[in-house]
């Protein structure tokens, strides 16, 4: 059996402020993509990070989606 998919995806959009994870305005989130591995995600991550470094709202994440499609990964039981 091959080794588990774990899945990346890199958003960001403009925060309300900087203390929150609040988006601005939900609707405007940038979704960069999904990416086989953390090494592709954090590359595309630090590259949107640096272009938009001007604004102090503006942030960008990589959601581990592998951890929310089977929390077993992490050594979560499911449902709990």
């Amino acid at each position: 059996m091959p080794d588990k998919q774990l899945l990346h995806i890199v958003i960001g959009g403009e925060l309300e402020e900087v203390e929150h994870v609040r988006f601005r305005d939900p609707s405007k989130i940038d979704l960069v993509g999904a990416y086989p591995t953390y090494e592709e995600a954090l590359s595309v991550w630090r590259s949107k990070a640096l272009a938009t470094v001007d604004n102090a709202l503006m942030r960008y994440f990589i959601i581990h989606a592998h951890k929310l499609l089977d929390p077993q990964l992490d050594g979560e039981k499911p449902g709990g």
